[in-house]
């Protein structure tokens, strides 16, 4: 939701039409004015703390808040060290694994979001006195790096196969020396306290020796085997790609009808079989029909002629998972091209045949049609079967066509030989974690799916071919075949020492040419960060397990189920304690941004034009697990949110001690406010304003700690705007500029610090430049915002004055309504009445003379009902 305020500014050179807003009745020009009719000279505050690096602008000197002094405030909080954990107030590490973004990866929203909530998360547990740390890294990304390392190579006139697999990868790591750091720099931008002196790369040597020691681990206790199995397949890449990185797309195709003759009957004995694939007939095995479909019945157990194949025979089963209402009810099992026929022929011990290649050209299974391209022999294949009078028809049909994530090309099925995980046994442990209370996810609904795909997985293919990446590690024999004669070890030395023992000095060997999945690296990354598996490491010791994972939703099996399951495996713990799922961004219209539709916003120039902090702002409110709407409208909202912040710092600045008063300003910080007798002695908009505020530290601290990101936010917003600034501001100002007693306006000056700098604190997470700004433009600061203590919770409240400025609103919110309605103009003075009790009266009479000079007779002609 889009939170906005009143479109003028809060504070003018003159306070003359705020005031007309706030009180109907019209106060004179020269009781508007500070003693003399003159403000104070501006004056310039720079904390003690930054005053040497001159880091920080002051509401004083600049108009408005400057978004070009987001990065020098950051590169200063980097080079005190702010970003890196403190033991010195003790407490319970927090600690955030960041999910490393592809290397290749350039900023969009998504990136924004989980930057934006797990700074939040990391500011306030940092500013709560936990030693915080937030581990920064980024993905060798496989597929995607070798990509744009190919197409540099290919602009040069150069293929990846013109290389050897050592040149290539060299290229591709100078290439990551080049271009490598952009994400992380732009991530930089978005203002996230995390420590880089920390950063990992998923192929550091550290991480690398990890990922190998896991292959091993999992080896040894037999849960890494080598088989052939059905995968998906790019053939233009010519590897396997995992599950994340086919998307699958609605595009308009055709739904072909063949016949598929009964061996042994007569010319109208045939079966009619709907397929949107024909080309993979070649591959077919077994014609299904549902047991219970009894326009099929007498052809079960029969034989069926597969067209075009020269007469080959499959058999005709009954099997319940076909559908009899999808097209004519027969179903082709083709179990090497297709995901559920491979399922059902595994089931029923079905032959699987391939008929492609992997260049996605049909092979020799296909007889004359050996050598086309899988679109090409399509077309060919169907003007065939029309001309022998196979071909039933041809219906437009939308297809759910599956594309490669990265290269945009249509996924195979395809048999290959992989090496899979064996996951059930890992799955089992990840399931009882969230059981037993061992993992928290968040939002609670996800539980259902996360327990829905373990209880339901598939072993995982975690080879790809590929030369960029952490190599399997494992090595053959020279003269042996693959599947017999192996050895897995850690470095090729210590490959030939066991091969050299087993078959002796003269033996040879050759190492596995595939990678592991991205994936797999990934799954280890909450450990392999903090030293693993080297369990003396400091850092291991110190911050594992963590504290929370952050990320989006779609990546709750793929990511955080895998890391779940090898935490357990190999470090014996759950690596978090929760699992904070975000959704995604969308734009204004509810729609999925995309290039094509020219709906992408940018995050960089979203920080160019509305500034960190409004975007910061505006991620945060969104809900768990749901998607956010994003449009300029709430950009600009809380872009003027900003502004009027940074107005009422100017007012505040403008209207407390000078620097030079040491005197006083020890007063004013002397005052807390933290007992109920300094609470009682305060006048009622005083009173108010700091027991609305220590109930705004209680509720938005609960929210802080259940991860409510958006309810805190929403809390502080309206607080500010609509009491803070709205109304005790103008309040303030008759202690300030017309009263003669020294004592209340001192008072007010407490109040009015007090409670602009606990809104400074609790907004800090969701918008650290501007507060942190605001905090050091006001004198004797001893530290830095973001490690400043966070404000204590269950300080006193006095209900009593909360009930009391309500009834003192109503009636001013009345009076103003009044003139409204009978368009009294602003310069005509109007006199009114209250009617309430003698208790109402006196505290009315009170505040109103206090906060409008006005002088109150018995009896006023327009009645104001409260």
């Amino acid at each position: 939701m889009a939170l906005a305020g009143p479109s003028s500014a809060l504070l003018s050179s003159s306070s003359s039409a705020c005031l007309r807003r706030l009180n109907p009745l019209l106060l004179s020009a020269a009781c508007r004015r500070p003693p003399g009719g003159q403000r104070r000279a501006a004056r310039r505050f720079c904390a003690a703390i930054a005053s040497e690096a001159d880091v920080f602008a002051s509401p004083e000197v600049a108009k408005s808040f400057d978004f070009t002094n987001e990065e020098r405030i950051y590169k200063w909080w980097e080079s005190q060290g702010f970003f890196k954990p403190n033991f010195d107030r003790g407490g319970d590490p927090f600690v955030i694994p960041m999910p490393p973004p592809n290397v290749t990866g350039s900023l969009h929203m998504g990136h924004a979001m989980f930057v934006t909530l797990e700074d939040i998360m990391v500011r306030y547990f940092r500013m709560k006195g936990r030693p915080a740390l937030w581990i920064p890294g980024t993905d060798h990304a496989g597929i995607a790096t070798q990509l744009v390392v190919e197409k540099m190579l290919a602009a040069e006139g150069v293929k990846r196969t013109d290389l050897t697999r050592e040149e290539f990868t060299k290229k591709v790591w100078e290439w990551k020396e080049k271009y490598g750091g952009t994400i992380t720099n732009q991530i930089r931008r978005l203002g996230a306290s995390c420590d880089w002196s920390r950063e990992r790369f998923t192929l550091d040597e550290q991480l690398s020796r990890a990922v190998i020691e896991a292959f091993i681990r999992l080896h040894d206790k037999g849960l890494i085997y080598q088989g052939s199995y059905l995968v998906n397949w790019s053939p233009n890449l010519q590897t396997a790609v995992s599950d994340l990185e086919v998307e699958y797309s609605e595009e308009p195709g055709n739904l072909y009808f063949i016949k598929y003759r009964v061996a042994g009957g007569t010319r109208d004995d045939f079966m009619t079989i709907a397929t949107t694939r024909p080309e993979t007939l070649f591959g077919d095995v077994a014609i299904a029909v549902n047991p219970e479909d009894k326009r099929y019945a007498q052809y079960v157990g029969r034989l069926a002629i597969v067209p075009l194949t020269c007469g080959r025979h499959v058999p005709i089963i009954a099997d319940r998972y076909v559908d009899p209402d999808f097209g004519t009810g027969v179903l082709k099992i083709s179990p090497g091209h297709d995901h559920n026929d491979y399922h059902i022929a595994r089931k029923l011990g079905l032959p699987i045949l391939n008929v492609m290649n992997k260049d996605g050209t049909l092979n020799d299974v296909a007889g004359l049609y050996s050598g086309m391209d899988r679109f090409e022999a399509r077309e060919k294949l169907w003007s065939d079967l029309v001309e022998t009078n196979l071909a039933v028809k041809k219906e437009p049909y939308t297809l759910r066509v599956p594309r490669s994530q990265r290269g945009g090309e249509v996924i195979e099925p395809l048999v290959s030989k992989q090496w899979f995980v064996t996951m059930e046994p890992l799955a089992e442990k990840a399931l009882r974690a969230v059981e037993n209370g061992q993992l928290t996810i968040l939002p609670e609904r996800f539980e259902k799916i996360y327990n829905h795909w373990l209880t339901n997985i598939k072993d995982w293919c975690i080879s790809r071919q590929l030369w960029w990446g952490h190599r399997i590690p494992v090595w053959y024999i020279v003269g042996k075949k693959c599947e017999e004669d192996y050895i897995v070890a850690r470095t090729e030395e210590e490959a030939l020492t066991k091969a050299q023992e087993k078959y002796g000095k003269s033996v040879e060997i050759y190492q596995d040419p595939d990678v592991l999945d991205t994936w797999f690296s990934s799954a280890l990354w909450p450990f392999s960060t903090l030293g693993w598996p080297d369990l003396s490491k400091d850092d291991y010791k110190h911050f594992y397990p963590s504290t929370v994972l952050e990320t989006g939703h779609d990546i709750l099996f793929f990511w955080v189920a895998r890391m779940v399951m090898m935490g357990i495996e190999f470090t014996g713990s759950v690596p978090f304690s929760y699992v904070y799922l975000h959704g995604l961004i969308r734009d204004s219209e509810g729609r999925k941004m995309s290039k094509t539709l020219g709906n992408v916003i940018d995050p960089l120039d979203t920080i160019k034009d509305y500034g960190t902090d409004a975007l910061r702002f505006t991620l945060s409110l969104g809900t768990a697990g749901q998607d956010l709407n994003l449009s300029t409208e709430r950009l600009t909202s809380n872009k003027a949110f900003t502004n009027k912040l940074w107005n009422a710092g100017k007012f505040l600045l403008q209207n407390l001690p000078d620097r030079s008063d040491v005197s006083a300003w020890d007063a004013l910080l002397a005052n807390k406010f933290d007992t109920e007798a300094s609470l009682q002695e305060l006048p009622l908009p005083e009173c108010w304003v700091v027991t609305g505020l220590h109930g705004l530290i209680d509720r938005v601290s609960t929210s802080y700690e259940k991860f409510f990101f958006g309810d805190a936010a929403r809390e502080i917003y309206d607080f500010f705007w609509g009491d803070f600034a709205d109304w005790y501001i103008e309040a303030s100002k008759t202690r300030l500029y017309h009263s003669a007693d020294k004592l209340a306006a001192a008072r007010a000056q407490s109040v009015l610090l007090y409670v602009f700098e606990n809104i400074l604190k609790l907004l800090h997470p969701f918008m650290p430049f501007v507060t942190e700004e605001l905090w050091q433009a006001f004198p004797y600061r001893k530290q830095a915002l973001m490690v400043t203590p966070w404000p204590t919770t269950d300080l006193p409240k006095d209900s009593r004055s909360i009930k009391r400025f309500q009834n003192l609103q109503s009636l001013i919110r009345g009076i103003r309504n009044v003139r409204a309605e009978y368009t009294v103009e602003p310069a005509k003075r109007i006199s009114a009445s209250v009617v309430a009790t003698a208790d109402v009266l006196e505290y009315v009479s009170v505040s109103l003379q206090g906060l409008f000079i006005l002088q109150f007779g018995k009896q006023f002609q327009a009645d104001i009902f409260l």
